[in-house]
């Protein structure tokens, strides 16, 4: 009994050390999204890069285009090449990027190594999750797959402390973009070097063939007895795919599969159609334009990063004992909520010292039912619809569209800011916000408590054509 239980601990102790290998991706995606929030007060001053609202939107949002087309192709890499190695080369190219955007001298360097820098992280958002999917038990699915989340935001509130420690000490040096800008590099190592040690999914091994190696690899990762059934759900699986070769975007003209590509992009796109990025990305801005000075508003940004983490933290429990669609809905009705409260404040008082005060209790609202319910069910969901064949394409291109939405909020902020102002701004999202989770209550699926080899034989069954609608569904799926 003892051997079994320090083997059990061994098979956890390497999960651990995967998950915290791997998860450098999202702590690498929090910072470089996190960082700019505190440095384009400093890099728009007329003898740095002397940004408009034009440029300052563009600086910001070349990343996120970046990152649209990256989770596209880090996906279909990921499917061709593997997990493992695909998530080596994203951090070979969040190094040198980061890198770039730290000595650029012009805007148009900047733009280009900020794409570049979005290559990655998009690649990175699309992957690391997949590939904890792949790796993590059904029980605790959810907790692995969520951490990443935890280490986006670990990054991001990171990226705020240092920017208020840096804007306040070295407020009369030029040059203190660059210094925020270049710690983009250091998480880049942890994630090369830690990939390095890590296995490759074992799904993607059995689906190109490669049954020993990814029997030998779920031997690491599970009990014996445990890695020898789940191996054989895993070919059973595959059976079902077998007419797939490469990936391709043909593949999801199956009824099934384009049900689940069309409910996968819907899920992307609530998540950043809540606005949520608005704040993340412009958290600063908008403090200042409710009334706060620049070195103040660094700082208080501060407690927007603080409630992100604990809001993760509170997800990360919560994911394994609340149902996901329960908990999106929660989380979609508190943020559009806040967004509510923080339109009508900034009328109401309008002018007022207490503005800002009001902004930033707001915004801290609603970060933590953003961070707290909807943003860790967000990528865990997408992660879990497809089969393993299509695992990669399919999160790929659903973390597309959840980028490009993202893009094109992180390129007009600025400018809607300054035309309608923030009331203006955030009534629109309150009613893109109602429409959000109308979508999540009618299409969203239950995803919690089924293995990934189960999810896919319930959403072909639910989902498929006549014939394989009338197909006898495994036993406990309902």
């Amino acid at each position: 009994m003892s051997s079994q239980v320090s083997k059990q601990r061994d098979h956890n102790s390497y999960l651990r050390i995967i998950m915290i290998s791997a998860t450098f991706g999202g702590l690498l995606f929090g910072y470089d999204t996190g960082v700019i929030n505190g440095a384009l007060p400093f890099m728009s001053k007329p003898d740095q890069l002397n940004l408009t609202p034009w440029t300052e939107g563009l600086v910001t949002s070349s990343l996120l285009l970046g990152a649209a087309i990256g989770s596209l192709l880090g996906g279909r890499l990921a499917d061709r090449y593997g997990r493992r190695k695909t998530i080596i080369a994203l951090a070979l190219l969040f190094f040198a990027a980061a890198l770039g955007t730290s000595f650029a001298p012009n805007v148009p360097v900047m733009i280009a190594f900020r794409f570049l820098l979005g290559l990655a992280v998009g690649g990175s958002s699309s992957m690391v999750p997949a590939f904890l999917a792949e790796l993590a038990p059904t029980e605790k699915r959810g907790r692995m797959v969520t951490q990443n989340e935890f280490m986006i935001v670990i990054g991001q509130f990171a990226a705020y402390v240092i920017n208020a420690i840096l804007g306040v000490t070295l407020a009369d040096s030029g040059h203190v973009w660059r210094y925020m800008l270049i710690i983009c590099a250091i998480p880049a190592i942890g994630l090369f070097f830690g990939m390095l040690k890590a296995p490759e999914s074992p799904r993607w091994l059995a689906a190109k063939g490669k049954g020993n190696e990814a029997l030998h690899v779920m031997k690491k990762i599970r009990d014996a007895k445990q890695a020898e059934i789940e191996f054989k759900e895993i070919q059973e699986a595959l059976k079902g795919e077998t007419n797939i070769d490469k990936a391709s975007f043909s593949d999801f003209s199956a009824p099934w599969l384009k049900r689940l590509l069309l409910i996968g992009i819907g899920v992307a796109i609530v998540n950043q159609t809540t606005g949520v990025n608005s704040i993340m990305y412009y958290g600063t801005q908008i403090l200042q334009e409710s009334g706060f000075g620049t070195k103040a508003a660094l700082i208080a940004n501060i407690a927007n990063g603080l409630i992100a983490v604990i809001g993760v933290g509170f997800g990360l429990w919560l994911v394994g004992k609340m149902k996901r669609r329960l908990m999106y809905m929660i989380g979609l009705s508190g943020t559009t909520v806040s967004l509510l409260l923080i339109a009508v404040s900034s009328m109401v008082f309008e002018g007022s010292a207490a503005l800002p005060y009001v902004v930033l209790s707001l915004t801290i609202l609603f970060l933590a039912f953003m961070q707290g319910f909807v943003a860790p069910v967000t990528w865990l969901v997408i992660a879990e619809l497809f089969p393993a064949k299509l695992r990669g394409l399919g999160s790929g291109i659903c973390i597309f569209f959840l980028w490009i939405v993202n893009f094109i909020i992180g390129l007009t902020f600025p400018m809607l800011l300054s035309s309608i102002g923030l009331s203006g701004t955030f009534f629109a999202f309150v009613a893109i916000g109602v429409l959000a989770v109308g979508f999540v209550f009618k299409y969203m699926p239950e995803t919690s408590d089924r293995t990934l080899e189960e999810l896919e034989e319930y959403f072909r069954a639910k989902y498929g054509d006549d014939n394989e609608k009338n197909e006898k569904p495994m036993a406990g799926i309902r």
